[in-house]
């Protein structure tokens, strides 16, 4: 299982711009897009299996198509229901979620893509192993790619970075908040997420100077963990901005005394730092997995 969560991670993350091109069944039309690997949507634009296509763009292969189903009518129904879920709790309207497929080769479709212009293809392949560990994989994967649109949309992340780890780890943490939200996926001990969080750990990675860089495994797992303690609170994505590089880069690095924005909640505040050792320790990968297996 850690090879595939490997295996899987790997298609996640990284910003970058790239050629894509979208096609119809009369032409291959080119448009440059931003695109951020990853997961999210909901596509009613399509018929039930797009064959006639027969190119998605630049990013996935040849043989690839793009279809609204994935799985069963279940899960197809689950995953675009959380897609809106994810939307409503931010106060936004649902991108477009397409699924890719690829009959011929279907370990191609390890992949999925969140666009700067509004819309997110999911790869088959990364939801069946996604799947396996239980569908909340796949939900934090797509709350994580719809955080992604967020900063599309308003221009986050504030902090900026030289690599991609401060977009990255916000991602996750808007993941970890969506996931015990009462109106998102409602799960009020963060135990009972334990195979999401186990999927985030496994996506980090130690090449620090890579523009491409999205923190080592304990400091995605710190993320998240702050993202879900967060979660106990209503906030809007500004103010969930504000307030996770606060804590994540200023209380837990020593330098808090940093102006307080409108954002500023002192009743969160105490809450927060209740668990500052515990982030700490986390983020510093000092918590065995025993004890990060068993946070409430």
């Amino acid at each position: 299982m850690k090879n595939l969560n490997r295996k899987v991670a790997y298609v996640l993350g990284v910003t970058f711009f790239s050629m894509l091109q979208s096609c119809s069944k009369d032409t291959d039309v080119a448009d440059v897009e931003s695109a951020e690997e990853s997961v999210l949507a909901i596509s009613d634009a399509f018929p039930e299996e797009l064959h006639n296509c027969g190119y998605v763009d630049g990013n996935w292969s040849s043989t690839a198509f793009l279809s609204n189903s994935i799985g069963s009518t279940s899960e197809t129904n689950f995953m675009q229901t959380q897609n809106s879920k994810i939307a409503s709790v931010w106060g936004r309207p649902a991108v477009p979620l397409s699924f890719v497929k690829d009959n011929s080769n279907p370990n191609s479709t390890y992949n999925a893509i969140s666009y700067g212009s509004g819309k997110i293809y999911y790869g088959q392949a990364i939801y069946n192993a996604a799947k396996a560990q239980g569908q909340i994989a796949n939900v934090m994967i797509l709350a994580h790619e719809y955080a992604h649109q967020l900063q599309f949309t308003y221009g986050y992340p504030s902090k900026n970075e030289t690599t991609a780890r401060a977009a990255e780890l916000e991602a996750d943490g808007m993941a970890g908040y969506y996931l015990r939200r009462p109106n998102g996926y409602n799960k009020t001990s963060f135990s009972q997420i334990a195979a999401a969080y186990e999927f985030a750990e496994s996506i980090g990675d130690n090449n620090t100077s890579s523009p491409g860089h999205h923190g080592r495994s304990y400091q995605r797992r710190s993320a998240v963990r702050l993202g879900f303690l967060l979660g106990a609170y209503d906030l809007n994505a500004a103010s969930f901005d504000y307030n996770f590089f606060y804590y994540y880069n200023g209380v837990l690095n020593g330098s808090y005394k940093q102006e307080k924005s409108e954002f500023f909640n002192p009743e969160m505040d105490k809450y927060i730092r209740s668990y500052t050792k515990e982030l700490e320790r986390i983020k510093n990968g000092e918590m065995t997995d025993e004890e990060y297996f068993e946070l409430d």
